[in-house]
């Protein structure tokens, strides 16, 4: 396969990032053209990629870190070192690829020329170990088919990545969706085939790092909203208004409206279970999940709206105070 380059992107994945070289290595022997752009980790992640042979791009610390940025160095450090790649491979530095994968990936863009990004289905590795992680699991299970948007892996035309200048990298999330929309404009397409792709290790197993991964969700809201929501697809615009209804609206009547109502508003605490239900049968009818992971999904959905509320005020706050946007987190070294 010496028409693709893979970027991997990490930040203190230590031995996770030395399993995703290894899968890797499965599929490109020489590992000539992979390439690890790391962000600042103060783990041996940097030395370990040098000791297995990987072009290593470290980015420069006095500017603020995102994931976008670090693709789009990795990216272009490749394209300088080969520049007829024709495809391009991004993955996280906490998943591993699953065998077969890339020769799958090429067989499909090669298919359409019109296709620019394909993509499989993300699993998690250990989603047992937690109700977050099994979360994480259930929300890389996307329709199979033509799509929207991606997530962090997927493999594209390098045609395509170019055209658009790759990624936004002052987005501290949610910039696979927003190329993805600056793709779909130049009609590109995006592509979701059943097939293994990726294993993901969230070692997510505490409730504050679920906290934070739902406020980084809520500021991905707020700003997809915010760039796109006017155009004709309304960008995040419901997803937005959900998280206000529901996080901000409905508790506010509770607690403001129990003195004139004499109580009565706290009947609207019903509607948080009425929404569970809804969210329930939606995952029961459409997805097929077993009913105590639909039950999980429905709890922590609904519990959800708060901290991405939260999310979406810090977004709005560091907007209008212009002050630079910094990665929310939620895993440790």
């Amino acid at each position: 396969m010496q028409n693709i380059g893979v970027v991997v992107i990490g930040r203190n994945e230590g031995s996770r990032l030395v399993r995703c070289l290894k899968s890797l290595f499965k599929q490109l022997p020489l590992g000539m053209f992979i390439v690890y752009v790391d962000s600042g980790s103060t783990d041996d992640s940097v030395t370990m990629a040098q000791d297995m042979g990987i072009h290593v791009v470290e980015l420069d610390q006095s500017v603020p870190f995102t994931m976008a940025r670090g693709r789009n160095a990795g990216f272009n450090y490749l394209v300088d070192l080969v520049p007829d790649f024709e495809f391009v491979q991004f993955i996280d530095g906490d998943c591993e690829l699953c065998p077969d994968w890339l020769e799958q990936g090429i067989a499909t863009l090669n298919q359409d020329s019109a296709l620019g990004i394909v993509c499989g289905r993300r699993y998690e590795r250990f989603p047992d170990a937690s109700s977050y992680n099994r979360l994480a699991d259930m929300e890389w299970n996307t329709p199979i088919g033509e799509s929207s948007a991606c997530g962090g892996d997927f493999i594209a035309r390098v045609q395509a990545i170019q055209s658009v200048n790759g990624f936004n990298s002052s987005l501290i999330c949610g910039e696979e969706p927003e190329m993805c929309i600056r793709l779909r404009q130049q009609n590109w397409k995006i592509l979701r085939v059943d097939a293994d792709m990726t294993l993901h290790d969230a070692a997510m197993t505490r409730f504050g790092q679920w906290w934070k991964r739902s406020l980084r969700g809520g500021w991905y809201v707020a700003e997809g909203r915010a760039m796109y929501g006017h155009t004709s697809e309304a960008y995040q615009v419901r997803e937005a208004n959900s998280v206000w209804l529901w996080g901000l609206i409905v508790p506010s009547l509770i607690v403001g409206l129990v003195w004139p109502t004499h109580g009565w508003s706290l009947l609207l605490i019903l509607s948080y279970i009425y929404l569970m239900i809804k969210v329930y049968r939606y995952r029961r009818q459409v997805y097929s999940d077993r009913p105590d992971h639909a039950r999980i999904y429905a709890f922590f959905c609904v519990l959800s709206k708060l901290p991405q509320m939260l999310g979406q005020l810090k977004y709005q706050t560091v907007s209008w105070s212009k002050q630079p946007a910094t990665l929310i987190e939620y895993k440790s070294v």
